[in-house]
């Protein structure tokens, strides 16, 4: 039984701050995916479920997708996520959130260097190097948010959060188990790729990718009191 009652999304393993801190990497994923796929090409950095479906299509030869920056993409990712679980094992002797403050500056460090790339070189030299230096961040940030475990914030992907909004929703017999947070992810992750995909549409690649890099530094600060029991 939920001590707090159904559908209030609390969860006693994990600190309040924590939860915050990943509803708002939420919404720089919203960003990540509105960069990636409107501003680089049709590919996706953060979610390779689709972007595993971007490389087929390319493969059979449909307009508008580049099987060089899906590979391209999928391989920094992949980079990306084993770095983080390297990282976690060279921590693991250290105080928990100390390994997750280190990954995630590593990801604001290189949504950074991305925003970097983006303001310094034309339009046209900027799309594969910031396709690999986001897949890395976003590689990062997965692998990190796995070893987490925290039940329906993985940051990145909803498939799975909506599943479970309605398959334990009353409609079908549940008792909403965690519905304020699978909805906030929902919202934040809206809230990011609507802003990304107004700042891509009507500014450049520059801003949405130092909004995001910012975002990501500030939530390290913040985790910094978190209890080693939570982080």
């Amino acid at each position: 039984m939920n001590p707090h009652g159904p559908g209030t999304g609390r969860d006693p393993a994990h600190p309040p701050r924590l939860l915050g801190v990943l509803t708002v990497l939420t919404m720089v994923t919203g960003l990540v995916d509105a960069i990636s796929y409107l501003g680089l090409g049709h590919v996706f950095t953060a979610n390779m479920t689709g972007n595993v479906v971007i490389i087929a299509f390319a493969l059979v030869g449909a307009p508008g997708f580049s099987l060089p920056a899906s590979v391209i993409s999928l391989a920094a990712f992949v980079v990306g996520a084993v770095a983080a679980g390297r990282m976690e094992l060279a921590l693991r002797r250290r105080p928990r959130h100390h390994w997750l403050r280190a990954c995630l500056a590593v990801e604001a460090g290189l949504l950074g260097a991305a925003s970097a790339v983006a303001f310094a070189l034309p339009s046209g030299g900027v799309k594969y190097s910031v396709i690999a230096l986001t897949a890395l961040a976003m590689g990062m940030r997965n692998g990190t948010v796995r070893k987490l475990a925290v039940p329906d914030m993985t940051t990145t992907v909803l498939t799975l959060t909506v599943t479970g909004l309605a398959f334990d929703s009353s409609l079908a017999g549940g008792t909403n188990p965690r519905a304020l947070r699978r909805v906030a992810a929902v919202v934040v992750m809206l809230a990011g790729a609507l802003l990304g995909g107004w700042l891509v549409l009507h500014h450049d690649l520059g801003w949405p990718l130092l909004i995001s890099a910012v975002t990501v530094a500030v939530t390290v600060l913040v985790l910094s009191p978190i209890p080693d029991e939570g982080a």
